[in-house]
């Protein structure tokens, strides 16, 4: 779920007791093997299955509307030299290429994998869509400023 989510390794502990404070989840057993720390094991309650259902509902009945940071630096342009903002736009095209290319083969290689779930697929498309937009996007404005049409 790395991949699709901004969810720390180290945060999911946190998390965990949130939700067991809430009564959204109960411990029921704790295992351990050999010297490793112990492992507890939660479930479901009915109030986190109702919770957990409420909130997928919104998540499926809201568009999100983005900000991005980078929209600052582009209402700031004419602060900058053209020739920087262009190298600024090839390094953007560069790093959105690569991330395009990394997702694309590590889409393949986690797709190969038999536990992973049907929806990965998609997840992975969306990603890559919103990248190759981004990449196009940045692109078009390159050329727009290499012609002169901006800023």
């Amino acid at each position: 779920m790395g991949d699709w989510t901004s969810i720390a390794f180290g945060s999911i502990y946190f998390a965990l007791s949130k939700l067991a404070k809430e009564g959204f989840i109960e411990k029921v057993a704790s295992e351990q093997e050999g010297s490793r720390p112990s492992r507890s094991i939660y479930q479901i309650t009915s109030a986190g299955r109702a919770e957990f259902l409420r909130l997928l509902r919104v998540v499926w009945s809201e568009a999100e509307r983005r900000h991005f940071a980078f929209d600052i630096g582009l209402f700031f342009t004419e602060a900058l030299p053209v020739e920087e903002m262009k190298g600024y736009l090839r390094e953007r095209m560069a790093q959105l290429q690569a991330t395009v290319q990394h997702v694309t083969i590590h889409r393949t290689e986690q797709l190969a994998q038999e536990y992973m779930p049907r929806s990965a697929a998609v997840i992975f498309d969306h990603s890559l869509a919103h990248f190759q937009a981004e990449l196009d996007w940045t692109r078009d404005l390159l050329d727009k400023v290499e012609r002169g049409e901006y800023p």
